[in-house]
């Protein structure tokens, strides 16, 4: 069991990445913003640094408070450009080897690389290597990349990696730093986020912007899908050098759940974006009569003052969240573990005894911590308890770097709506149709201008899946090699 605090109704993240270039305390920065973007990965943190000379590294499994200020750590990653990389896997097991930034000794030089997002192509490329004579280091498709790049024939570093990136296929935005510069890149569908930053002269590269606001930085746009940016002591440079212009794909999962609310993603602020989801959901599946709407925390805050605020209903924070817990420690019974969703959160009885209770949540996944969080409503006193729920049933696997169950594990996968509402305990339940989210987000889905990826609720993947053409190609997948190494 991973020791982090998400749910296990919960989808997960893969990582978030962080670069900086020309400023002297770039370690630092880094590892700050590296804690701005703590949520989309829990497992690992690592960063590496170059100063003009050598390169310096520091990984370690963990959060990144804790591996960042022991000791001299900082001090020792000396330079002016630093990339990060906060790890929650979705491919290599959890190995000390696997922790990015990935580093390699390469003809040009030094090349460190650090990915968010899934290769969908990374065994059968995997496999060619071998044959060829590659010997890996990790368990982790990022490394293809790096292979890709050691038998390139091309001459530059950024015409390396374009080699190797023409030869993958899924979802990745990459932050890179070699000898005298630093390389962000998104793949052509854009699924994964990437923005640029600048603090005074010193360029950032982030995930989100709640990681350029952190330290201080002004954001500057969101790299495009399929651009890779070239950042050296000249400045910033643009080029597309990835093909055609694909259809943009952005992961719609980022709005709902995955972004911290205080980000502007894609332009768009993530916070009122999930304020917009929770009022149509509200017009989509109304509560007849409800006495006070209550968030799950914390994700499901905003969307429900948004179904609160659209219905005329009192909003309340009838759930306490405990936000010191990581993982049930103290599991020596059936009882005892059961009772592990409270050392989490809390009911707030004075708001919930006798009431008719809705509960705004972003996601049912499995359903186990839904039903012990209705059993402890009902326990409360609450006299009905209903769940609105902000995306729509998840149904199929993601292959594109969240950390989903197999497809047939997916509650809603083997179950119908009602079928779940037996199963989590409530007196009723409804999820916003998918489009009802498109439309919360402004778009039609059926319409020319539709940009996000849905495949978790439509099964419509729309990048393809070269090693997994079922739910089972994505376990063999996610399972690469772990039988064969040990920790």
């Amino acid at each position: 069991m991973r020791a982090t605090p998400f749910d296990d109704d919960k989808l997960r993240e893969e990582c978030g990445v962080f670069g900086v270039y020309g400023h002297d305390d770039a370690a630092a920065l880094t590892a700050l913003g590296l804690h701005a973007l703590q949520h989309r990965g829990q497992e690992a943190s690592g960063i590496v640094s170059h100063d003009g000379t050598d390169f310096h590294a520091h990984r370690a499994p963990g959060l990144v408070d804790s591996i960042f200020t022991e000791g001299d750590v900082i001090a020792r990653l000396k330079g002016a450009s630093a990339i990060g990389h906060n790890r929650y896997a979705t491919t290599g097991a959890a190995l000390t080897r696997n922790i990015q930034p990935l580093y390699a000794d390469l003809a040009f030089g030094g090349f460190a690389l650090g990915h968010n997002g899934n290769l969908t192509n990374a065994q059968t490329l995997r496999g060619q290597l071998v044959e060829n004579g590659a010997l890996f280091h990790s368990t982790t498709d990022t490394e293809v990349i790096i292979h890709l790049m050691a038998v390139s024939q091309q001459g530059s570093v950024p015409d390396r990696l374009t080699d190797a990136l023409r030869q993958i296929k899924g979802a990745y935005s990459l932050v890179a730093l070699h000898a005298g510069s630093m390389i962000g890149v998104r793949d052509p569908n854009g699924l994964r986020p990437l923005v640029l930053g600048k603090l005074g002269k010193a360029h950032i590269l982030a995930s989100e912007t709640c990681a350029l606001d952190i330290i201080g930085a002004d954001f500057v746009r969101d790299v495009a899908p399929g651009e890779m940016v070239l950042i050296d002591g000249e400045g910033v440079r643009s080029c597309r050098p990835l093909g055609p212009d694909q259809p943009k794909r952005f992961c719609i999962f980022e709005h709902i759940y995955f972004a911290r609310p205080d980000s502007v993603v894609e332009g768009t602020s993530v916070y009122q974006m999930r304020k917009k989801i929770g009022a149509v959901l509200a017009a989509e599946a109304p509560c007849d009569g409800a006495d006070v709407i209550v968030p799950v925390p914390d994700s499901g805050v905003p969307a429900a003052i948004g179904y609160a605020e659209a219905s005329s209903v009192p909003f309340e924070f009838g759930i306490i969240r405990n936000h010191y817990v990581g993982r049930t420690f103290i599991q020596p019974t059936d009882q005892i573990r059961h009772l592990g969703v409270r050392m989490k959160h809390n009911a707030n009885r004075a708001y919930i005894a006798g009431k008719k209770v809705v509960l705004v949540d972003d996601s049912i996944v499995r359903g186990t911590t839904s039903r012990k969080i209705v059993d402890m409503i009902r326990a409360a006193g609450a006299a009905e308890v209903h769940m609105r729920i902000s995306s729509p049933p998840t149904r199929h696997s993601c292959f594109y770097g969240i950390d989903t169950p197999r497809t047939e594990d997916l509650l809603a996968h083997k179950m119908n709506v009602d079928a779940i509402r037996g199963f989590v305990g409530v007196d009723s339940l409804a999820y916003i149709s998918v489009d009802g989210l498109y439309r919360a987000m402004g778009q039609d889905r059926a319409g020319a201008g539709r940009s996000y990826c849905d495949a978790c609720f439509t099964g419509e993947y729309p990048v393809a899946l070269t090693d997994n053409d079922n739910a089972s190609g994505h376990r063999r997948m996610t399972g690469l090699n772990e039988k064969r190494v040990k920790q």
